[in-house]
């Protein structure tokens, strides 16, 4: 009877899988086993199975307050894989869970020291910066980060706003001193016209257009009444 209860297990680990074994409490010497088939001894060994796949998870929105005091809601997506299965079995808990906890604050650290222009138009760097962070900080979990990816950038309805009026009166300055410099040059003035007209011309719809040349028009605004 102890025969058989001390009768080896057969188990079969698939490629992407590694298994960990533990012999009366102690990690085994060979290290992680697979992939293939292997044996544990019953009362003696235990095994827990690790998929060394790379992973990808969402980070939820964080809110976050920039260098220059805006606050934002960014979220972003990093994908990870297991390279060490016993170095992640011995040395955390639940080293996945662990990860997504670890990427929540390092997302706040790292934008919380860049300002709103550049986590707007620096995404790559900042999301390499958050790579190598959580790369260096998962090392000892066995865990290799292998991308992250800023998705959105969320801003306050009041700072989208203001930013569309100071762009809306950027273009109404730029577009008032245009104006200022074709009044000076007919040619100028007369080639926008025609470009006008093009522009019109081109669209399908009913619109009757009769030329009339600009210098005509100065003979109406020009004369006084005697």
């Amino acid at each position: 009877m102890l025969i058989a209860i001390l009768a080896p297990s057969f188990q079969v680990v698939q490629e992407y899988e590694r298994a960990v074994i533990f012999r009366l409490g102690r990690l085994n010497a060979d290290g992680a086993k697979g992939p293939g088939i292997f044996f544990v001894l019953p009362c003696i060994e235990s095994y827990t199975k690790i998929d060394l796949r790379t992973v990808s998870f969402d980070i939820p929105p964080q809110e976050v307050l920039t260098r220059d005091s805006v606050t934002v809601s960014v979220d972003a997506v990093v994908y990870y894989r297991i390279h060490n299965a016993t170095v992640s079995v011995a040395n955390v808990e639940n080293a996945h869970h662990s990860t997504r906890l670890l990427a929540q604050t390092t997302l706040r650290n790292v934008l919380g020291t860049r300002n709103l222009s550049e986590i707007l138009s620096e995404r790559e760097s900042i999301s390499n910066a958050m790579q190598n962070a959580l790369d260096e900080a998962t090392e000892n979990w066995g865990i290799r980060v292998e991308r992250v990816e800023i998705k959105d950038v969320r801003l306050p309805i009041q700072l989208q706003r203001s930013m569309a009026a100071e762009a809306e009166a950027t273009r109404e300055a730029k577009a008032k001193k245009a104006a200022d410099i074709m009044s000076g040059s007919s040619s100028a003035l007369q080639l926008r016209y025609l470009q006008t007209l093009n522009a019109i011309s081109s669209e399908k719809n009913s619109t009757i257009i009769f030329p009339v040349p600009i210098d005509f028009m100065n003979c109406f605004t020009n004369s006084r009444p005697s």
